[in-house]
């Protein structure tokens, strides 16, 4: 049987490279989508070299992490959130949480920009950050520690299964149990967008035109539903 050259593969597994590329859509960064593809076909390369294929493992699957760590990687070194930013997110946090013990409702995005004394746009910003964080680790954003703190989250070792210990792969499992608790107690809307984003690999440019609402809004609803998710799970934690 004929076996592909390295050059024969990269051109065939491509559209995977422009497939993850375009689902890093992060605004606090100084990189066009031009420079994520190339960026990408490096982690591509990475990915051919070093595949086991005794580990039964599939390409693809192997491919797109080895292609994602590497434009992560290359995004978490210049596209740092501030700690400016970042002490606004953990605000957000404390007068959401504040509001809604007071309310004991859902506390609206007015209530909040309110609370914290700032503009409906500035609260905007706020889930906009929130949106890259989630992008950039998923994990960390909703379970503790980001890229930003101390540290390494749990995820940045998921990639390597075979290495994890009991301890860890018990955690990695109360984790998905509490992810799967609390998408339940979202929005249908909110359910979808998170469906369409991160099970369907839809972009936020394609969830806009499904809803029918601008990029930008598609970001703040994500980043507002990735701000709720974090409250829900760390109330079942407690």
């Amino acid at each position: 049987m004929y076996e592909l050259n390295l050059e024969d593969k990269i051109i065939k597994y491509l559209p995977l490279v422009e497939r993850v590329a375009r689902r890093i859509s992060v605004k606090s960064t100084e990189y066009e989508y031009d420079d994520l593809y190339n960026i990408g076909v490096i982690g591509l390369m990475d990915a051919l070299q070093k595949f086991d294929e005794t580990k039964k493992v599939p390409f693809e699957g192997y491919a797109t992490i080895r292609i994602k760590g590497a434009i992560i990687d290359e995004v978490r070194k210049h596209s740092r959130i501030s700690r400016t930013r970042m002490a606004m997110v953990n605000e957000y946090y404390r007068a959401k949480q504040e509001l809604e013990n007071h309310l004991k409702r859902d506390a609206s995005d007015l209530e909040i920009s309110k609370k914290m004394g700032i503009t409906l746009k500035q609260l905007a910003e706020i889930y906009d950050c929130m949106q890259f964080l989630a992008n950039v680790s998923l994990e960390g954003t909703l379970f503790g520690k980001t890229q930003y703190d101390e540290g390494s989250p749990l995820s940045e070792t998921i990639e390597d299964t075979q290495n994890l210990n009991g301890e860890q792969l018990l955690m990695i499992d109360v984790q998905k149990t509490l992810l799967e608790q609390a998408i339940q107690k979202l929005s249908k809307r909110e359910q979808l967008i998170l469906s369409l984003y991160y099970k369907e690999e839809v972009t936020l440019k394609e969830i806009a035109t499904i809803l029918d609402i601008s990029i930008a809004r598609v970001s703040q609803l994500h980043g507002r539903s990735i701000a709720k998710l974090k409250q829900l799970i760390s109330e079942e934690r407690q």
